[in-house]
């Protein structure tokens, strides 16, 4: 949620963000416009509550006609007081309604434009020059099957289209990929947590998935959404409270399984899970300052680079434009690795400094050094997540269509160096 303060007395901003965004300023003139007539009857109804109040000063000492008059006016007034403080009411909730449709602002650092308008801050490591060695790359899903390591068919056909099963190598590179992760995110200070998969509609609403969102799974009793990230139930951890931040912030990270129904992905990466409904995820998410937001921010862009490097892949970072940011970014940091069957990078990690935005929603608070309550910046970043298996085995496949197991993750998979197509 914006600050209404900022919204009232500098809307400019914020219809300049929304512009930067590619979006329509409409919605912040009907929200002054709201916040207009709660002022103007608020500013009535306080008007009459006094005359009110000074009527039964009058009505206590008149007579006769007089006091039948005063009662009478009384009368009026008190529906007149009610109507005003009704309309107030209205308007107010109005106010509020429309405030909470808005999407943050966005950095002045980050690039404007669309999707394809992304800044490359950086690349790092060389793709395979497979044609140089020889031999054509098979994709992730054909060397997942030759290894016995993903099945979509019998996922297909237990679940529907998107889903899979992981097995064998494939389940054991998961679960290698996300220890790892969480090994990492402990040795940073990061507490490991296994979140839940199922919240309510206001910590789901809370984060601004359910803002102009249509991805997400929604049970009708009780009402619960099935979260696409661990970040919505980890910023909901801390609804309502007042952090202490004297030690610096406060950081989870959080393992789940995640949903999406990927909606508007109709005909779009169907092959293999690279864009499936389930998967599973390590995620960062992190309290602190405001001030010192945008440091974190680095901080968590520099851990999934630490953990790209250990997976041994070729990656670029990108500074997402401000037309693809999502609901809640201000700013935003995606990392995309190397595909070589698909020529180009794709992403794995994404990470948001959501400053106070999902804070003010959800109410969470610190003091700043004067003791005055403040909103926290909340940020959220991947570590690993299932989509990575896709870079793994394309990168380090062989030519007889086994896969090389990068350094980091042997350990997780028994020591093997090498994993063999099944039945070898």
């Amino acid at each position: 949620m914006i600050d209404a303060k900022l919204l009232r007395e500098n809307p400019d901003v914020v219809r300049a963000a929304l512009t930067k965004r590619g979006e329509s300023t409409d919605l912040v003139d009907q929200i002054l416009v709201a916040d207009s007539e709660r002022r103007s009857s608020i500013s009535a109804f306080e008007a009459l509550r006094a005359e009110q109040k000074g009527l039964g000063k009058q009505v206590a000492q008149a007579k006769g006609d007089e006091r039948a008059a005063l009662l009478e006016r009384t009368k009026t007034l008190a529906a007149e007081v009610k109507a005003h403080e009704a309309a107030a009411n209205e308007a107010g909730n109005r106010f509020d309604e429309l405030a909470r449709d808005l999407p943050n602002l966005v950095s002045d650092e980050a690039p404007v434009g669309g999707e394809d308008d992304f800044v490359v801050v950086e690349e790092v490591g060389k793709p395979r020059d497979f044609a140089a060695e020889g031999f054509e790359p098979r994709d992730h899903l054909e060397l997942g099957e030759l290894l016995g390591a993903i099945d979509m068919e019998r996922g297909a056909k237990i679940s529907g289209a998107r889903f899979y099963f992981l097995k064998g190598a494939g389940m054991l590179l998961q679960l290698g990929m996300l220890q790892l992760a969480i090994q990492q995110a402990v040795e940073n200070g990061f507490t490991p947590m296994i979140t839940p998969t199922l919240v309510k509609p206001e910590v789901m609403g809370g984060t601004g998935y359910l803002s102009a969102h249509d991805d997400v799974y929604r049970l009708d009793d009780p009402e619960l959404y099935l979260t696409g990230t661990s970040e919505v139930a980890l910023a909901g951890y801390h609804m309502d409270e007042i952090l202490d931040l004297s030690d610096g912030p406060k950081r989870y990270a959080g393992w789940s399984s995640c949903y999406r129904k990927e909606a508007g992905s109709h005909g779009k990466d169907t092959r293999g899970i690279i864009r499936v409904h389930q998967f599973d995820k390590v995620e960062m998410f992190s309290y602190c300052s405001l001030d010192e937001a945008a440091d974190e921010h680095q901080r968590l862009l520099g851990w999934e680079k630490e953990m790209l490097d250990k997976m041994e892949l070729a990656y670029r970072v990108i500074d997402t434009a401000t037309g693809d940011l999502g609901v809640s970014a201000y700013r935003k940091y995606d990392c995309e690795a190397w595909v070589p069957t698909q020529g180009r990078y794709r992403e794995v990690t994404s990470t948001s400094n959501c400053t106070d935005f999902q804070a003010r929603r959800l109410n969470i608070r610190h003091r700043d050094a004067d003791g005055k309550t403040q909103p926290v910046a909340t940020l959220n970043g991947t570590l690993a997540t299932t989509r990575w298996i896709v870079a793994i085995l394309e990168t380090h496949q062989l030519a007889d269509g086994s896969v090389r197991v990068p350094t980091a993750l042997r350990p997780f998979l028994g020591g093997r160096e090498v994993l063999e197509p099944v039945g070898r």
